[in-house]
């Protein structure tokens, strides 16, 4: 009984703290677009496809020797199964890609416009 009481208040944290989440939703995202992601341990690089879907390099797909990797973003977790589908990154929470990769928490989002780049 006692663990369950923890998880319905981490829940509760969780609900409480959606108000105050500054990240970068998905739909704000357009084909060409570069979003380079800053985690705590890695740096991210995605390129967006358009239709979700996204070409990402740098963190754990160079470690893998996959990148740059054609994949989707799930969303944005808190470390666990509880996701902001409607994420592409967020500061503080934990970015999910559609290979089930999490990574360790945003420290750091830059978006590039398509129209910035040379």
């Amino acid at each position: 009984m006692p663990g369950q009481l923890r998880n319905f208040a981490a829940l509760d944290s969780i609900i409480q703290s959606v108000g105050h989440i500054s990240g970068l939703e998905k739909t704000y995202l357009h084909r060409g677009d570069f979003l380079f992601v800053r985690t705590r341990n890695s740096t991210y690089r995605i390129y967006a496809l358009g239709n979700n879907t996204y070409e990402v390099a740098g963190g754990w797909f160079d470690k893998k020797g996959l990148s740059p990797m054609k994949t989707t973003i799930a969303g944005c977790t808190w470390g666990g199964s509880a996701i902001m589908t409607g994420f592409a990154a967020a500061c503080g929470l934990c970015l999910e890609f559609g290979n089930r990769l999490v990574t360790t928490p945003v420290s750091r989002i830059h978006l590039v416009r398509r129209e910035q780049q040379n």
